[in-house]
């Protein structure tokens, strides 16, 4: 099936196009936390020709624990968000865990994110296809990297192709996830860009009693891989100090390995665009 290419204002995601990363912290904090890593995200990427998408969550309606740190809300939160889009210039993403929520989020939103565990809820997709929005559909832990084929459906029935789909590793309990990197060209031959979650494919659902734990060592050696099996972009959380975010800090990569990590990133894209180049196309 031949590759969709997937219009995010100015950029374009896809074959052909340039790596995309999307990144930021997992839920907004401060103001000027999130301003400030914006910024920083911003110059990074723009320094090396890479495509950047700021995202961040306004609501983490599926912490472990009632007690979990959520986010400030819809109204707070995409105020904060649109201050980045507008102040940063840079297109931003977030998750909409509702219908009621989706027409808000459209209009501040460049992406709007459906969560993992949210992936197979029709009404939530046909709402946000309907938006005409670009779309990250978020592949459920539960779910076999074909069949998301029929969660896609769901957005391209509405007349919506800009969609990209992301992996972020497969549960099998016990506060793990594994990530198969088979799933990668298999949901790329369904026709639509495939992006790699590196930081929540490293995360321990669950892990850290109330709360998920993680193990960020591995997130640039799975984002490494993911690039070399021929990925459209790669997401990660960033984060100035981990280990006082108020979500995710475990799996999140440190701010100042941001770097280097998308520089060689780039470098291993390449390679692979030149490899296809040279055998007439791969997987």
């Amino acid at each position: 099936m031949m590759m969709r290419s997937v219009r995010i204002g100015g950029l374009a995601v896809g074959q052909g196009h340039p790596l995309l990363v999307v990144a930021g912290p997992c839920v907004l904090e401060e103001d000027g936390l999130v301003l400030d890593l914006a910024r920083f995200l911003k110059a990074e990427t723009e320094k090396i020709g890479l495509s950047f998408v700021f995202k961040a969550s306004y609501d983490k309606a599926n912490r472990s624990s009632l007690h979990s740190f959520r986010g400030p809300g819809l109204s707070h939160g995409l105020a904060l968000l649109r201050r980045v889009r507008e102040e940063v210039g840079v297109p931003v993403l977030s998750d909409v865990h509702s219908v009621a929520e989706v027409e808000a989020a459209a209009e501040v939103l460049d992406v709007l994110q459906i969560p993992a565990f949210l992936c197979r809820q029709t009404d939530l997709l046909v709402a946000a296809a309907r938006t005409g929005r670009p779309v990250n559909l978020k592949k459920g832990q539960f779910m076999a990297p074909g069949d998301m084929a029929h969660a896609a459906e769901k957005i391209t029935a509405q007349g919506n192709e800009n969609l990209f789909i992301t992996e972020r590793g497969t549960t099998f309990g016990y506060h793990n996830l594994v990530v198969d990197m088979r799933a990668l060209p298999m949901m790329r031959a369904l026709g639509f860009p495939v992006i790699f979650d590196a930081t929540h494919s490293v995360q321990l659902p669950g892990g850290a009693g109330g709360s998920s734990g993680g193990q960020a060592e591995y997130a640039a050696p799975l984002a490494r891989a993911a690039v070399a099996a021929g990925v459209d972009g790669v997401f990660m959380e960033v984060h100035p100090n981990p280990a006082a975010a108020r979500c995710d800090g475990p799996n999140s990569l440190p701010q100042d390995r941001f770097p280097g990590l998308i520089r060689l990133l780039k470098e291993i894209d390449l390679l692979v665009r030149e490899a296809k180049d040279l055998q007439g196309g791969l997987p």
